[in-house]
C-alpha cells in the first residue's frame, strides 16, 4: 500500500481511496477509542466520528505521520464521547442483563479453572484502573502500552511535548500501579 498515494488520490476525491485508508487503520483507531473509552459502542461512535472529520479535513492534511494525524482525531472523537457521556449520563440496558458468569474468550485448556478467573479478574482490574486515569494519562498509557507506539509517535498524537508524554506515561503507570496494589488483594499471576 503506497499510503502517500493513496492519501492524495483520496485529496482528489477518490472514495475508494479513502476506504483502503479506513481499512487500513480501523482496528487500531477502534483498539484506541476502546481502551480510552472503556465501551464498545461509544468507542464505535468514536471511530465514525473520526473517521468522518478525518474525510473532511483531509484537504487540510499537511503530510507526515497519517496515523498520527488520525489517531489524534480518535483521541478528541473520545474526548467528545467522555464530555457528551458527563453531561448526560445514561444506563445501558443490556449492562444489567449482562451475565458475569458468561465468558467470550477462547479457553486454553492447559489452563487451571483458578488460573482462568485470576487472569480475568486481573484484565478487569486493569481495564477499570484505566477507565479512573485523567483522559490525558489514558490515553498515553493506552498509546504506549497497549498499542506499542513510541513516545515520538505518542506526542504526533497528542499533540504533546516529548516530556509531557513521558510525564503522562510515568504518572498514569503510577496510579495504575497504585490502583492495582490498593485493592488489598493480590492481583499478580
Amino acid at each position: 500500500m503506497d499510503e502517500q498515494a493513496l492519501i492524495a488520490s483520496a485529496r482528489a476525491g477518490n472514495m475508494h481511496s479513502f476506504n483502503t485508508l479506513v481499512r487500513a487503520y480501523q482496528d487500531i483507531a477502534y483498539n484506541v477509542a476502546y481502551r480510552v473509552l472503556g465501551q464498545a459502542d461509544p468507542a464505535a461512535d468514536a471511530v465514525q466520528e473520526a473517521f468522518l472529520a478525518a474525510y473532511r479535513a483531509l484537504p487540510a492534511f499537511r503530510g507526515g505521520s497519517f496515523k498520527a494525524w488520525l489517531l489524534r482525531i480518535v483521541t478528541n472523537a473520545c474526548y467528545d464521547q467522555l464530555r457528551l457521556r458527563r453531561r448526560r449520563p445514561q444506563t445501558s440496558l443490556e449492562a444489567m442483563v449482562d451475565d458475569p458468569d458468561y465468558a467470550g474468550t477462547l479457553v486454553d485448556h492447559h489452563e487451571s479453572p483458578e488460573e482462568i478467573l485470576l487472569r480475568r479478574d486481573l484484565a478487569q482490574a486493569i481495564e477499570a484502573g484505566i477507565a479512573k486515569l485523567p483522559f490525558d494519562q489514558r490515553v498515553v498509557l493506552v498509546l504506549s502500552d497497549v498499542q506499542g507506539m513510541s513516545y515520538d509517535e505518542i506526542a504526533a498524537v497528542t499533540g504533546a511535548s516529548l516530556g509531557t508524554v513521558k510525564s503522562r506515561l510515568s504518572r498514569a503507570r503510577g496510579r495504575l500501579r497504585d490502583y492495582l496494589t490498593g485493592s488489598g488483594e493480590p492481583l499478580a499471576l
